[in-house]
């Protein structure tokens, strides 16, 4: 889109809101808004306006831009890829007065909840009396009978909640949904507002936008105050990396400094849970669990759940874990409970709800059940239990009148045989909000997820805001960010400026800590990992680089049975990224393939996608500098043109040296970075003998020493050492055995003999475990050689030790990984 042309508000007689086309009063945030919220909407919009000097694509573009470099993130149901976190500019804004209402009624929905789940997995008193029906309980999925007559020590069932709130067309809010499993949205509320503090921080000030950061900090406290212990270690339980909201848990987990862990970094001793780490077993206090209730513990839930920890039940039951949330909560969660909360309020509170959720229809009853028959278009139909059932095309609802005759057949027959697993709700008609769509502001319909947690001292505080979820279509609300849809930041203003937000100052001060923390096993394996995809991935690329110059230069030795063109040709094929068939191929075809061929797990955009897809785990370790250059795509490569080619391996290359200059200045010293060297430094070790076995043995010619030099940045140092030509000998010194060249094969085991004195031992007499003696061996080796001594037999030799020596850090520190994940790495080796 073509840039605007600049105009100052003083010549701007209309603002951005002017001309917003409401089309009736009513039923749009900014078009009811009155008094001092409208004048924030429109005090905003001219912030707003001057930050990006009148354009609206400018403000989209560094919305976009800022929440980019957040690592922000998110997966439609289906994709393989992450797809960019889509954030309007333009954000929801909510007064004060009408706030204070929402906050009441979240407050009062989750001392409800609070109750209910006590009843539920207690007296059951609700049932007993006839005021819910026993099938809306025992007939759920997510009733964990487990956890009858079980109470929680610390006096809370639920310690986490939230809501999807809808406005209706008078302003009026209700809830659409509870959540009491999983506060997914918590953190990109977080990071929508962190998004916009970057784009235009002064208009947040300069509107009296309240803070969220006070929300975060009084969460963790909360769930410090329930494990009974000071300084607890509290972790955070994620799926994996393939969850959709895998994205928003690692940037929860690296705000709040909370291990991100899978359930096999965990296991249960002594009836204690504990996170496998290099330093061995380190006990947690507290889960957050980003997971269903049955697939916590396989021996006692789900017994084909990969997700959880074998008896993790048993260390909860006997005290020696806490858990975020109680399992089981999220029987309260489904919508056959909806249908009673009106009179679950008056039965368990004494009082009308504050915030009415959406009108709903169990059809497990028979009066309810031919209502619904009866107003079948009039109604959403949906799953009574939150899972798929005969008759409607997915978990969300479904508007009866959208249905076919025969479609509506099978449905109201399938309602027939088995009522109880079908509800009805109204239909819910949204309020709508402005949004910057494609260079304009236009109304969007939208839902706002609100959360609550609890203090240290037991009561409740409520995020002021939340995130809010704009829909692409006027259809029915839907908890899932789908293809085009937005999110927004939900700002509550103030009249006037609240002060600067002062956090209690804690009775005393921790005592001081240095390190990184606990560094799992499965991380430890991920980092190391990673520092070899991408050393492997520069080695390829600087071979590429080579033969691209070399074939450029047009020098005739090259390509004779000496030179060094064949001996790169074949390095390709012994790292993977080329097959027999392509070795034949004239040089600029080779590079092609290499730069942009998929089959071949050695090429470029392989080993790309395979550090990437190790780095997303490690996404809440790394500083998001580093992590916006990893997941930065690499430019198109225009295979017909050689210079366009070679540009990009130099483009590459100095991706990798970015990356580089970020460890070595950003990364503390602690067991991440060094796992993430030592990845880096064998890669590195086995690729110096694999090129130097190939480029500088005794029948080489000086092109294709030449060339290892080259490959090992060390033209220019050989050349103020030797007034000579590349000569076999000074080359091996130089590439193979000079301790100061930070390219050559005996710094590479130095430095991982270095690293791995510093890791901790599992041993209490002192004698190094086995990947350190063996390192050590090489090293000795490599200290009594010579030159003539590096011969390629003598560099394969060297080169098998130092895969052993892989396997040996592997098996000392790493968990057992699978056979696929394993034949997948050893293809690479």
């Amino acid at each position: 889109m073509a840039k605007k042309p600049s105009v100052s508000t003083a010549e701007r007689p209309a603002g951005w809101l002017d001309a917003y086309p409401v089309e009736v009063s009513g039923g749009d945030l900014y078009g009811d808004a009155s008094g001092a919220a409208a004048a924030c909407w429109k005090s905003v919009a001219e912030g707003l306006a001057a930050s990006a000097d009148g354009d609206l694509s400018v403000l989209q573009d560094a919305a976009a831009r800022h929440a980019a470099d957040l690592g922000l993130a998110f997966r439609v149901t289906g994709d393989e890829e992450e797809r960019g976190w889509p954030l309007t500019a333009m954000p929801l804004i909510i007064g004060a007065g009408e706030w204070a209402e929402v906050e009441r009624g979240l407050i009062q929905r989750a001392n409800l909840l609070e109750r209910l789940a006590g009843d539920v997995y207690g007296p059951q008193r609700v049932v007993k009396e006839g005021h819910l029906p026993a099938a809306v309980v025992a007939g759920s999925p997510f009733f964990a009978r487990k956890m009858l007559d079980g109470r929680p020590r610390n006096g809370h069932f639920i310690q986490v909640y939230s809501a999807d709130l809808a406005r209706g067309p008078r302003g009026q809010w209700r809830v659409l949904r509870d959540r009491v499993r999983i506060a997914s949205g918590v953190g990109y509320a977080l990071e929508n507002r962190l998004a916009m503090l970057r784009a235009a921080g002064h208009v947040l000030a300069d509107n009296h936008v309240r803070r969220v950061t006070d929300f975060f900090a009084q969460m963790r406290d909360g769930m410090a105050a329930a494990c009974g212990r000071d300084g607890p270690r509290i972790a955070l339980l994620t799926p994996g990396r393939f969850n959709q909201t895998y994205a928003e848990q690692a940037h929860l987990a690296r705000y709040l400094g909370l291990p991100l862990v899978e359930g096999r970094d965990l296991s249960v001793i002594d009836d204690r849970l504990y996170v496998g780490t290099i330093a061995g077993p380190k006990r947690v206090d507290a889960v957050w669990r980003w997971i269903n209730t049955t697939s916590l513990d396989p021996l006692s839930f789900d017994a084909k759940s990969q997700l959880g920890v074998a008896r993790l039940f048993d260390a909860w039951a006997s005290g020696g874990v806490e858990m975020v949330n109680w399992p089981g909560a999220e029987v309260l969660e489904t919508p056959a409970f909806s249908a009673f909360m009106p009179r679950l309020f008056k039965v368990l509170l004494g009082e009308d709800p504050i915030l009415p959720n959406v009108a709903t229809w169990w059809c497990g009853q028979a009066a309810e059940s031919a209502t619904v028959s009866r107003r079948f278009d009039e109604l959403a139909l949906l799953p009574a239990f939150g899972l798929p059932v005969e008759g409607l095309p997915s978990r969300e609802p479904a508007v009866g009148s959208s249905f076919g005759a025969e479609a509506r057949t099978e449905l109201l027959e399938a309602m027939r045989r088995r009522p109880m697993d079908y509800c009805a709700q109204e239909i819910v008609h949204l309020s709508t909000t402005p949004a910057v769509i494609d260079g304009a502001i236009a109304p969007r319909p939208f839902t706002v997820r609100a959360f609550v947690a609890r203090t240290a001292d037991g009561g409740w505080t409520v995020m002021p805001g939340g995130f809010a979820h704009l829909s692409s279509r006027h259809t029915l609300p839907t908890s899932l960010m789908g293809a085009g849809d937005l999110s927004g930041d939900v700002w509550v203003v103030d009249d006037k400026p609240a002060g600067p937000s002062v956090p209690p100052r804690p009775a005393g001060e921790p005592p001081i800590s240095r390190g990184g923390g606990i560094l799992a096993s499965q991380a430890a394996d991920n980092l190391y990992w990673f520092g070899r995809y991408n050393e492997r991935a520069e080695t390829v690329v600087r071979i590429v680089r080579a033969l691209l110059g070399s074939s450029m230069e047009g020098d005739s030795a090259a390509e004779t049975e000496g030179g060094g063109v064949p001996g790169l040709v074949d390095l390709l094929l012994q790292f993977g990224a080329i097959d027999a068939a392509a070795a034949d191929k004239p040089v600029v075809e080779v590079s092609a393939k290499v730069l942009t061929g998929t089959r071949l797990s050695g090429g470029v955009p392989a080993l790309m996608r395979q550090r990437l897809q190790v780095g997303l785990a490690l996404r809440e370790r790394f500083a998001r500098d580093f992590w916006r250059i990893v997941s930065r795509p690499i430019p198109s490569i225009n295979v017909e043109r050689p210079q366009s080619m070679l540009s990009s391996a130099r483009w590459l290359t100095e991706h990798f040296s970015a990356l580089a200059g970020l460890v070595s200045e950003d990364m503390v010293r602690s067991a991440a970075w060094r796992f993430l060297q030592i990845g880096h430094r064998i890669e590195r070790a086995q690729a110096i003998c694999r090129m130097a076995a190939r480029l500088s043995g005794d029948d080489c010619g000086v092109e294709p020493l030449g060339m290892l030099l080259d490959l090992c940045d060390s033209q220019i140092v050989y050349r103020s050492r030797y007034l000579t030509v590349p000569m076999t000998n000074p080359v091996r010194d130089l590439v193979l055995l000079d301790p100061d060249n930070p390219r050559a094969l005996k710094f590479q085991v130095v430095q991982v003999v270095e690293h791995l004195s510093a890791l901790p031992s599992l041993r209490d007499d002192n004698i190094p475990e086995p990947p350190l003696r063996a390192v050590r061996a090489l090293r000795g080796e490599l200290e009594a050689a010579l030159a003539p001594d590096m011969t390629p037999e003598r560099l394969r030799a060297i080169e098998l030790q130092l895969q052993n020596l892989s396997d040996d850090i592997s098996e000392r520190y790493f968990l057992k990984f699978d056979r696929e994940d394993a034949e997948k790495r050893t293809r690479l080796l």
